[in-house]
C-alpha cells in the first residue's frame, strides 16, 4: 500500500493512469501500483475518459487511495494526462497505461535512476508482453526515410541492420541502456522540472504521436531521453483501442487508422514543415500501388491486403483534408 500520509503532504512520485473501458485490466494495473508504491511517497491519479464499463466505480470502491478524475467527454490521451499533470505534486511523474503492469522493484529503480541522472528529462522501461516477449521500447524520431523503411518492410526484413532496423532499434541489445530519441508512453517517468520548462502534452494530438512530440521538445531543451533496460514493465497493448465501436467507416479499425493518420500529419507539420506533404504522398502512393498489386487476387489473403490498403488510402485522404495538411486539429473528441 502507498505511504498515504507522506503522499498526502509531500509526494515524491505522481503516477498518472488514463482509463477508457479497461476495468479489469485497470484493476490489475492498480494492484501493481499499490505493491510497488510500498514505502514510497506516491500519489496516484486515474483520469477516466467516460468509461461505460464501470471502471470509475471500481476505482472508487476498491482503490480509495486513488485520486479519481472523471471527464465529461473523451479527452484523448494527451489532454487526459494533462488534467492530472496540472495537479501533480511529485518531483517525478510516471505515466502508466491501464494495460501496463509494474514488475517488482520497477518504480523504486526508476526513481533511483532519475536521481542518478540529472540530465535525464524523461525515461522509459523495457516493455514486454505477458510471456516476456520483447516489444519495441526505444525508437528514433519519425522521418521520411525512417517511415519508408518501415512501410516498405525493409526494417522487418533486416532487423539486425543498424540502417534498416534504425526506427525501432531492432539491431540493439534490449539489455543495454541507451540515450534514445523517444520511448513509448506505456511507461515513462518524467522530471516535473522538465515538464514545467517545455510544457505539457500538446493537446492537438488526441491519440498517437503525443509522446514523440514531448520527447522532441524535451531533447530540444537540452535534456536527455533514456531507455533503461533494468526497469521492466509488462504491457498488453491496444486494450482501450479494442473497445472503440463507433467506427467512422465500415471496416474494423478504420477510426483508429484515421486517428493515427491525423496525428502523424500534425506531428510532421509541426516538426518537419513541408515534409508533411512528402510523408503523406509517400504512404498514400505506397498503399495505392499495394491495392493495385492485389487487384486480381481472389484468395482471402489477397482480398484482405487489397481491402486494407484501400482503407488506409481513404483514411489518409480524409485525414489530410480534415487537418488541412497537418495545420489544424479536428475538434475533440475525434
Amino acid at each position: 500500500m502507498t505511504d498515504s500520509s507522506a503522499a498526502a503532504t509531500d509526494p515524491r512520485i505522481t503516477v498518472v493512469i488514463v482509463s477508457f473501458n479497461t476495468r479489469e485490466i485497470l484493476r490489475e494495473c492498480l494492484v501493481t501500483v499499490a505493491r510497488e508504491s510500498n514505502g514510497l511517497a506516491v500519489e496516484t491519479f486515474v483520469v477516466d475518459n467516460v468509461s461505460s464499463d464501470g471502471s470509475p466505480e471500481m476505482v472508487e470502491r476498491d482503490f480509495p487511495w486513488v485520486q479519481l478524475r472523471r471527464s465529461d467527454v473523451n479527452l484523448g490521451f494527451a489532454a487526459a494526462n494533462n488534467a492530472a499533470f496540472r495537479e501533480a505534486k511529485g518531483s517525478y511523474i510516471v505515466l502508466l497505461n491501464s494495460d501496463a503492469f509494474l514488475k517488482p522493484g520497477s518504480l523504486r529503480r526508476a526513481v533511483a535512476r532519475m536521481d542518478q541522472t540529472p540530465r535525464c528529462g524523461l525515461a522509459g522501461a523495457r516493455l514486454v508482453g505477458r510471456n516476456s516477449e520483447w516489444q519495441p521500447s526505444a525508437r528514433m524520431f519519425p522521418s521520411v526515410l525512417n517511415d519508408f523503411l518501415m512501410l516498405s518492410g525493409l526494417a522487418a526484413r533486416f532487423p539486425g541492420s543498424r540502417f534498416f532496423g534504425r526506427m525501432d532499434r531492432t539491431w540493439a541489445d534490449p539489455g543495454t541502456e541507451a540515450v534514445v530519441d523517444w520511448v513509448p508512453g506505456a511507461f515513462t517517468i518524467v522530471r516535473k522540472e522538465a515538464l514545467d520548462r517545455v510544457g505539457l502534452f500538446d493537446e492537438r494530438f488526441f491519440l498517437h504521436s503525443e509522446e514523440v512530440d514531448l520527447c522532441q521538445r524535451i531533447k530540444a531543451a537540452g535534456y536527455q531521453v533514456w531507455y533503461w533496460s533494468d526497469i521492466s514493465v509488462v504491457h498488453l497493448g491496444g486494450e482501450s483501442s479494442k473497445t472503440v465501436k463507433d467506427l467512422n467507416m465500415s471496416k474494423s479499425g478504420a477510426q483508429l487508422t484515421l486517428w493515427r493518420a491525423r496525428s502523424s500529419m500534425l506531428y510532421y507539420r509541426k516538426h518537419h514543415g513541408a515534409k508533411a506533404s512528402v510523408s503523406y504522398r509517400m504512404e498514400r502512393i505506397w498503399h495505392a500501388i499495394r491495392a493495385w498489386k492485389y487487384r486480381g487476387r481472389i484468395d482471402a489473403a489477397g482480398l484482405r491486403k487489397r481491402g486494407e490498403s484501400k482503407l488506409i488510402v481513404a483514411c489518409l485522404e480524409q485525414a489530410w483534408r480534415e487537418t488541412r495538411g497537418g495545420r489544424i486539429s479536428p475538434p475533440r473528441p475525434w
